[in-house]
């Protein structure tokens, strides 16, 4: 059994401002899959102007950041968010849903690719490789603030959190950092070394970001406030996951037919 190391969330004090070590992981994410993205973007098959790199890593994170809240509240407290329609703007007080941030991510390329005349399924392979990386530090960011705990254990690496109970739990955390974020970041990078039809590398993100997610829920504590939703066992994760295996399974073996289908036009 480990105790938990009880990491201070305030990275830096200023003053009346505490910048928190969540915020750091988000732009310490932002800037890596920014640095990923542009030496994909040199690719023959991946073409994009170095200069349109900024605006489309701009129109990613604002696609995270809103479509993360938005879903949050959409998927996890849809009844706090009725019963309090302002509560989607306070973001001090926690909740990002990761299918939400994807979905806001897909709007945000599918307004990119349309101002820019690009192909908006090869700029789904170009980012998706990178997405992966900033969902580790994500993880990563989670274990520090000591929020999203797993099930409770009794493997030898079960984990203390001191704020929840005197339970050991699993670390799913770190599950999650290393599963569906550098397993996946590796998986996705290998993948992607070799040129690939259309829709393909995207395919294999999407489908192996939900398998992962849909394991690793199985050590993760369900939010209090749901619990199961399908079954009396599968979480909203779960649940939202597998439309996600669909979608990239079905992108996998369709998107080179539709990205000649959109060329064409």
């Amino acid at each position: 059994m480990i105790q938990y190391p009880q990491i201070d969330p305030v990275a830096i004090q200023l003053g009346p401002v505490a910048i928190h070590w969540y915020g750091l992981m988000y732009l310490a994410a932002f800037l890596l899959c920014g640095i990923i993205i542009s030496k994909r973007a040199a690719r023959s098959d991946l073409p994009l102007k170095p200069t349109l790199i900024g605006d489309l890593i701009n129109a990613g994170a604002l696609g995270v950041i809103l479509g993360g809240r938005l879903g949050y509240m959409l998927f996890y407290d849809l009844s706090g968010w009725i019963a309090s329609p302002l509560k989607v703007v306070q973001i001090w007080d926690g909740g990002m849903s990761f299918h939400g941030g994807l979905l806001g991510v897909i709007l945000a390329l599918v307004w990119f690719a349309r101002k820019h005349d690009e192909s908006l399924i090869r700029l789904g392979d170009l980012v998706a490789p990178a997405i992966p990386l900033g969902l580790m530090l994500g993880r990563l960011g989670n274990f520090i603030g000591g929020e999203l705990w797993g099930r409770p254990t009794d493997l030898p690496w079960g984990m203390v959190f001191p704020q929840v109970d005197e339970l050991a739990r699993h670390p799913s955390q770190l599950y999650q950092a290393a599963g569906e974020g550098l397993l996946l970041f590796v998986l996705c990078m290998a993948f992607a070394r070799a040129t690939r039809a259309p829709g393909q590398v995207a395919g294999v993100f999407l489908i192996g970001y939900g398998v992962l997610r849909f394991i690793a829920e199985f050590a993760r504590e369900p939010d209090a406030h749901l619990g199961s939703v399908a079954l009396d066992w599968v979480t909203m994760g779960q649940l939202l996951s597998v439309p996600m295996v669909i979608a990239g399974a079905v992108l996998y073996t369709q998107g080179a037919r539709w990205a000649k289908g959109l060329a064409a036009r």
